[in-house]
């Protein structure tokens, strides 16, 4: 896994890598340079004294002065350093986002229905913007503690074998603690992860503004408030819990340390008493002791990061080792320029994964080229479903699905959806401005205005837009600076254009006027029966002056099609397609 980030570090910062390996080599070799200098200027005093006070102060103050520009060349390289680390950072971090960005897109739909999938995203997001970037910089700082630890043991070794094997116990102590807790962090983390994400699902409640009007009104924001408040205590406690047992692990490792660096010293004080070393010497070699034992936690400390980093690193690699099953074929047939034989559903089953009642069985129909569709049902009959394998959101579990007797998997993904238009009952409400909500539907081929305009037209919101402060430059939605909040009505009029604007051959309408009144609704319909003339459409509505407009109708219950026919033909029937218009018309009578 450190390879792997390591590749995407290099990948999305070749220039920036090398120039922080540089700088790294140059800091490793550093501090090497002032504890010798200090080593010759204290002999350099302590000669002068024993003369009497008679040596060259010129040769000290070179020395004073090599010692002061080393100590600015460092302070140089550290600057560039931390700047070149900043700048990776940013860069790695909006690279790593992107390539969540490209996951979250490229995974099925059907990941999104599993709780699971959000608790691997929930990690992933949360490892993505710095994991990456902490492990090369940790193998950075090991590299850069390595050449500085080996320049003081090859200091040590000079002086006695000894010091280097205390300079070892010293810091060992501190490295398995780290170890340990790296593991208990990381299990902590993949155990409390479903319950993080339930504190945020509390926090959106308590700030997003689709809750915002039934939190006031049933007085429900203390209860959310009290909810959010208790599933942090439970995280902070056993976090705190966590915290605690290793401060008090990490005190008994110091203690250790600490016995054994004093000790270091009082041998090294011993042979300079002894006459073995100078006092400029016994100054040097201590030094390089402390600086030593530093660079020797720092490195065990950075090997013991990697391994942390590693560990985390699966949270983020379990994200992006997911794999779509909806692909491409590898040689994928072109969709036809016009639909001659129609769309066909042949014997088609599905269940969705985290049920075990099927939501389609045995689903056979023929939608005809250029005929319009309608599908009715009570809610849970399997209609919207239908329209997502329609759209190849979802692959069926059995059966196939054809357009023109070419099953929909022969195509390439992206090819087959760009010939479907399509609004769905929870269509999205994008807070941009109007002439940008409407575009979406066509992205790939950047529609002009008057296309923007027709489809607007052909939806009923022209004069709506028209009538906001900056027309189609005005912002939608109240997230931004001078946003217009539009009513639901007003909200699915620009979720019609969207779906107007493509120019699809096969338009698919899930409830696309619920939010409308009858005479809205009437307009829109008859609009739209204009503008798909000549093209294959499926419509979803429970408002059967809607339904009676199509050429044929089919009647959904418990996931499979009961009857199918005209309008008049299914009333001749006397079935469920019957009983349910007479209750709705006698409701309006």
């Amino acid at each position: 896994m450190i390879g792997r980030a390591v590749s995407l570090v290099w990948r999305s910062s070749r220039k920036l890598t090398v120039a922080s390996l540089f700088l790294t080599v140059v800091q490793g070799l550093l501090p090497l340079v002032p504890l010798y200098l200090m080593k010759l200027l204290i002999d350099s005093i302590e000669t002068a004294v024993s003369s009497g006070g008679t040596g060259s102060f010129y040769h000290i103050g070179v020395l004073v002065a090599i010692m002061g520009g080393t100590a600015l060349v460092s302070a140089l390289v550290k600057s560039v350093s931390g700047i070149v680390e900043l700048t990776q950072s940013r860069v790695v971090t909006d690279y790593m986002q992107d390539i969540l960005h490209r996951k979250s897109i490229e995974v099925d739909l059907a990941y999104y229905e599993d709780s699971k999938f959000y608790d691997t995203m929930h990690r992933a997001q949360g490892e993505a913007p710095y994991r990456p970037t902490s492990i090369v910089n940790g193998l950075i700082r090991t590299v850069q503690s390595s050449i500085s630890l080996l320049a003081m043991i090859g200091l040590l070794l000079s002086f006695h074998w000894s010091v280097a094997l205390i300079l070892l116990a010293a810091a060992l102590p501190g490295v398995f603690v780290k170890l340990k807790f790296s593991k208990v962090n990381w299990l902590w983390q993949r155990k409390r992860t479903e319950t993080e994400r339930k504190a945020w699902y509390k926090h959106w409640l308590l700030t997003s503004v689709s809750h915002a009007k039934e939190l006031r009104l049933f007085g429900l924001g203390e209860h959310f408030r009290a909810m959010y408040m208790n599933l942090r205590v439970i995280l902070r406690k056993e976090v705190l819990g966590i915290a605690k047992k290793r401060a008090v692990s990490d005190f008994v490792s110091q203690i250790a340390a600490t016995a054994l660096i004093y000790g270091s010293l009082a041998f090294i004080a011993r042979q300079a008493l002894a006459g073995l070393i100078t006092i400029g010497g016994l100054v040097m070699y201590f030094q390089a002791f402390q600086r030593g034992l530093g660079f020797l936690k720092g490195l065990l400390g950075s090997l013991a990061s990697l391994y942390e980093g590693n560990l985390f690193l699966s949270n983020l690699f379990d994200f992006l080792d997911i794999e779509p099953s909806i692909t491409d074929p590898s040689d994928p047939e072109l969709f036809p320029e016009k639909i001659t034989q129609g769309v066909l559903l042949d014997h088609v089953d599905f269940s969705y994964s985290s049920r075990n009642e099927k939501a389609l069985n045995d689903v056979s129909l023929v939608i005809r080229p250029g005929e319009m569709l309608a599908l009715v049902g009570e809610n849970g009959s399997g209609k919207t479903t239908l329209v997502k394998l329609l759209c190849r959101l979802y692959d069926p579990s059995s059966g196939t699905i054809s357009v023109d007797g070419i099953p929909i998997r022969n195509f390439a993904v992206d090819d087959y959806r760009g010939n479907i238009g399509v609004i769905f009952q929870d269509y999205a409400k994008y807070h941009l401005t109007a002439k940008e909500n409407i575009r979406l539907g066509d992205i790939k081929n950047s529609p002009d205005d008057s296309a923007i305009h027709t489809a607007a037209q052909a939806a009923g919101a022209d004069a709506l837009i028209s009538g906001l402060p900056q027309g189609y430059e005005t912002v939608l939605g109240r997230s931004f600076k001078d946003g217009k909040e539009l009513s639901i009505g007003e909200w699915q009029k620009i979720a019609l254009a969207r779906a107007f604007i493509r120019d699809a051959p096969v338009v698919i309408l899930d409830e696309p006027t619920s939010a409308l009144d009858a005479q809205a609704e009437q307009a829109v319909f008859e609009k739209f029966r204009e503008l798909a003339r000549g093209r294959t459409s499926v419509i979803i509505s429970h408002r059967f002056s809607t339904v009676r407009m199509a050429d044929r109708i089919a009647v959904m219950d418990h996931g499979s099609i009961t009857e199918y026919g005209t309008h008049d033909e299914l009333l001749k029937k006397d079935g469920k397609y019957c009983k349910m218009y007479t209750a709705q018309a006698s409701a309006y009578s």
